[in-house]
């Protein structure tokens, strides 16, 4: 293992966004980085969380990739409230605010040149059914699908990335299984 370059606290700042921004630049220009940064960062975030599940990749401030065994690999949020198989679009497992009209979205986008145009446009805010904490915002044309952010292929990151392979490694877990819900809804 190599040098240690950023201990574990001033990791923890930088997730917090406390760290400031003179040492958040040396933080990311330093080369080479920890050996273990990502280990660190994975480590920090579990010691903050409730629940046991190995935490495998933190897709957003409040939600993550978590490994539940078993060959079992879903998205949880903070507080513990699981929003179904990371390969499916959370945002399908999540409470929905669709703001439609100019007066609506003139109540969380304040510069008047920002708002979208609602004739066009609808703002889609995404919130936790666990604690109701917002999860994410998009703003897209009328009907569009929820927008699929991100599907990181795990196995290639753990294995070639980080030389630690996942135990339930597997050619499946890379692959869009969105569809595959939506198609279930039209048979009900």
């Amino acid at each position: 293992m190599g040098k240690e370059v950023a201990r574990k606290e001033k990791i923890k700042d930088l997730i917090d966004g406390t760290l400031p921004w003179t040492e958040v630049k040396d933080i990311i220009r330093l080369k080479p980085k920890d050996d273990d940064r990502f280990e660190k960062v994975l480590e920090i975030l579990q010691e903050r969380v409730s629940w046991d599940d190995k935490i495998l990749l933190r897709i957003s401030d409040k939600l993550y990739i978590v490994s539940k065994g078993k060959g079992e690999r879903v998205v949880k949020c903070e507080c513990g409230h699981e929003l179904g198989d990371y390969r499916v679009n959370w945002k399908y497992n999540a409470r929905i605010r669709v703001r439609k009209t100019k007066e609506e979205m003139a109540e969380v986008v304040t510069i008047e040149h920002g708002i979208p145009n609602p004739d066009f446009m609808e703002m889609r805010e995404f919130y936790c059914a666990g604690c109701f904490v917002q999860l994410g915002v998009e703003v897209v044309p009328h009907g569009y699908p929820p927008v699929f952010e991100i599907l990181p292929d795990l196995d290639t990151l753990y294995r070639d990335w980080l030389g630690k392979p996942l135990d339930d490694e597997n050619p499946d877990w890379y692959e869009d299984r969105t569809t595959k819900l939506t198609e279930e809804w039209g048979k009900e």
